[in-house]
C-alpha cells in the first residue's frame, strides 16, 4: 500500500504561480506511475497531469499544457506539479494518484488505486 500526503496549495492572484508536492510512503515509489488531478465543486474529478514511474514519459490536459509541469524525485519519493500562469478555472481541489496498473500511468481515475487527500488551490480574478 501506498500513502500520498499533498501540499502546496494556496490562494493566488490569476497569472501568478504555485508548486504543489505529493508525498509518498510506503511501497517502492518508483514502481508507480503517478498522476494529478483536479476537482472542481459539482463536477467530476478531472486529470490534470501524469508521469510515467521512470519519469522517462509525462503528458497533460489540454487546458494545462504550456503552463503545468510534472516531475518526479524518486530519491524523495516526491512528485511535484508547477503551476505557471494560473487561471480562475483552475480552482480545485488538487490530488495526487498512483498505480502500477500501467508504466505510463493513464488520464482517467478509475485507474489510480491509491489518493493523497487532496490540496485546495484557489485562483482570484
Amino acid at each position: 500500500q501506498v500513502q500520498l500526503v499533498e501540499s502546496g496549495g494556496g490562494l493566488v492572484q490569476a497569472g501568478g504561480s504555485l508548486r504543489l508536492a505529493c508525498a509518498a510512503s510506503g511501497r517502492t515509489f518508483s514502481n508507480y506511475a503517478m498522476g494529478w488531478f483536479r476537482q472542481a465543486p459539482g463536477k467530476d474529478r478531472e486529470f490534470v497531469a501524469g508521469i510515467s514511474w521512470r519519469g522517462v514519459s509525462t503528458y497533460y490536459a489540454d487546458s494545462v499544457k504550456g503552463r503545468f509541469t510534472i516531475s518526479r524525485d524518486n530519491g524523495k519519493n516526491t512528485v511535484y506539479l508547477q503551476m505557471n500562469s494560473l487561471k480562475p478555472e483552475d480552482t480545485a481541489v488538487y490530488y495526487c494518484g498512483a498505480t502500477q496498473r500501467s508504466k505510463r500511468g493513464s488520464d482517467s481515475p478509475t485507474d489510480y488505486d491509491y489518493w493523497g487527500q487532496g490540496t485546495q488551490v484557489t485562483v482570484s480574478s
